[in-house]
């Protein structure tokens, strides 16, 4: 019987460990300084800070449907109502978006970057890698058609957990763009936490998802086989450009093949020849702008 009690808290402790440790990496992933993502795009060449500074533009807040309030800015420098919506990826802010809305801003697009739940100057507590985000884009694009009007041309561009925000939101029933730019995205959550586990933490996964997942579930009441753009992107009609560097070992490029693959209808990849995760415009940007040029024609937009 005592051997049994052992077991029983050993197994116990075991059990809370894991649970709390993998959930609290997961929920509550450290983020970037706002100074730290500026250092970096300022020393890659994507962000001028005097330049930023003069820039026109219109402070947005935005009610989210889990009682916070989402922070942006809406840059509308060109009388048209072409508009893109840029979402950042997990650890950074709307800072690491302005490289991607000076590139829109030079095609003529006006822009609308905005920090993510938990992120930034935006509330929310927990990152959920697209599940809370997906609605929360939800919101952002509704604010925008009834601050322009519905006849909007909309695209939505997302970079690394942002592009899955973005597929996500995407395969809801409404498909509220007209049409979306998926750079680097990961296929399926269970499938990359699998992944990351192996690289990170060699642990085998059969030690960690179950107990993870049910711990997630609790906690941040979501199931990570909701956070799955592959289940959801053939229901997606409207254009997608899926964007993903070849060299890429944290989220693989394979992950934008297999969705690429399961698209219906218009859509187009590129694969970029260098640059690691989230860093495709950065080590490619005549081809990544050329790439955009090219699907924004091809879809007569």
């Amino acid at each position: 019987m005592k051997k049994f009690v052992i077991g029983f808290f050993i197994l116990l402790s075991y059990v809370l460990f894991i649970g709390f440790f993998f959930t609290n990496k997961m929920m509550y992933i450290k983020k970037r300084t706002n100074q730290e993502i500026i250092d970096r795009e300022t020393t890659d060449g994507h962000y001028n800070q005097e330049s930023f500074d003069s820039l026109e533009k219109h402070a947005v807040s935005v009610s989210s449907q889990f009682g916070y309030d989402i922070k942006g800015y809406l840059v509308a420098p060109h009388p048209t109502k072409r508009y893109i919506i840029i979402c950042h990826g997990v650890t950074v802010n709307r800072v690491n978006s302005v490289k991607y809305m000076n590139l829109f801003i030079r095609k003529g697009w006006n822009v609308l970057i905005y920090d993510h739940r938990g992120h930034g100057e935006s509330g929310g507590r927990t990152t959920s890698y697209g599940f809370y985000e997906k609605f929360d884009l939800q919101s952002v694009v509704d604010w925008l058609k009834h601050h322009v009007g519905e006849d909007l041309t909309l695209g939505i561009h997302g970079e690394s957990m942002g592009a899955v925000t973005t597929l996500l939101y995407g395969g809801m029933v409404e498909d509220g763009a007209d049409f979306y730019i998926a750079d680097c995205p990961f296929s399926d959550l269970e499938t990359q936490l699998l992944y990351r586990l192996k690289v990170e933490f060699g642990i085998p996964s059969f030690l960690v998802l179950p107990i993870a997942r049910s711990f997630l579930k609790l906690r941040d009441r979501y199931s990570m086989k909701d956070v799955s753009p592959i289940a959801v992107v053939d229901q997606i009609k409207n254009p997608i450009l899926f964007i993903h560097s070849k060299n890429d070992d944290y989220i693989l490029s394979t992950m934008s093949e297999q969705l690429f693959e399961k698209k219906k209808g218009s859509k187009k990849i590129y694969l970029a020849e260098k640059g690691s995760h989230a860093m495709s415009y950065t080590e490619n940007r005549e081809q990544y702008e050329q790439i955009i040029a090219e699907f924004l024609e091809e879809i007569n937009i």
